[in-house]
């Protein structure tokens, strides 16, 4: 696959957010189409995997002299998945220390994951957030709806500080239909809090993956002089020696995520950590996992 279409300091010197989403997804689906794994190298528009019970008549045997695998050819007017995208745009989402803020990187993914959705004609939704609802798109495949979820991924900026409860209250509220769910935050929060917020989500029927997105200074600093550093949220300024970062620090952070996975999945939530110099495609490969599990 060619990591360079997913390569976030690549994705950072094109100006324009739906040509970078273009660039992520449509690079990613070619690179899958060069994968020896068959189950993705499919214009996942058209085909779906049989399962037990399927009408043999739609199977394409055209593809099965191939691979040895059944696949049905899907139709346009099926019923497909409905995605929202909940995007976290508080204080702290503002961090870079490589050039890439949080807040962008989160941008891509959101945008990238909505692209995807419409190019399978599923139907996008998104909520902006932070300790309020900033915008609300309900899922729709309607024309134009895409380039709609895009201007309100454009325009969401880090504001005030974040809040779970009072937004994912609303958003039990709003999203009454089964689908998938993507939290994207950097979940700065106490992770039984985060799983108990999100976990009605689930209740609900929904597959609920949260990406966490942080910075890799953030997941283990390192720097050779004391550093004051600032709290994107509440301003308070801490000094912090180069012997805290890889001691204290480093047990704290590592205990902190290690916690957020453990009770994202045993609330039944999906749960990746995505650091912003990462490529995006173990996202997108997340994604498509569980849309396809849904056909």
């Amino acid at each position: 696959m060619h990591q360079r279409f997913l390569d976030p300091q690549i994705l950072a010197g094109i100006a324009n957010l739906e040509l970078t989403a273009r660039t992520v997804v449509d690079g990613f689906i070619a690179g899958l189409h060069r994968s020896p794994d068959f189950g993705f190298s499919q214009e996942f528009a058209e085909y779906r995997q049989y399962v037990p019970g399927d009408d043999l008549r739609y199977v394409d045997w055209n593809v099965y002299a191939r691979s040895g695998r059944l696949y049905l050819k899907r139709y346009h007017g099926e019923t497909n998945t409905r995605l929202t995208v909940l995007l976290d745009r508080s204080n702290s989402m503002e961090f870079a220390s490589q050039g890439i803020r949080k807040i962008d990187y989160a941008r891509y993914l959101a945008a990238s994951m909505a692209y995807l959705a419409h190019h399978q004609r599923d139907a996008v939704g998104l909520i902006t957030f932070d300790d309020d609802i900033r915008d609300f798109i309900p899922p729709s495949s309607r024309q134009g709806q895409w380039m709609k979820v895009l201007h309100a991924i454009d325009r969401a900026e880090p504001g005030h500080r974040t809040d779970f409860a009072k937004p994912f209250l609303q958003f039990q509220e709003v999203l009454r239909s089964r689908g998938i769910v993507l939290v994207v935050s950097d979940f700065y929060a106490d992770p039984e809090t985060v799983a108990r917020t999100v976990a009605p989500l689930r209740h609900r029927g929904n597959d609920v993956i949260l990406f966490h997105v942080l910075d890799p200074m953030e997941v283990a600093p390192v720097f050779n002089e004391p550093k004051i550093l600032i709290d994107l949220e509440t301003g308070q300024e801490m000094e912090v020696s180069p012997e805290y970062a890889v001691g204290p620090y480093r047990r704290k952070i590592d205990s902190h995520l290690a916690a957020m996975k453990s009770e994202a999945e045993a609330a039944g939530l999906t749960y990746l950590l995505a650091e912003t110099n990462k490529p995006l495609d173990r996202a997108l490969r997340e994604y498509l996992s569980i849309r396809q599990g849904r056909l």
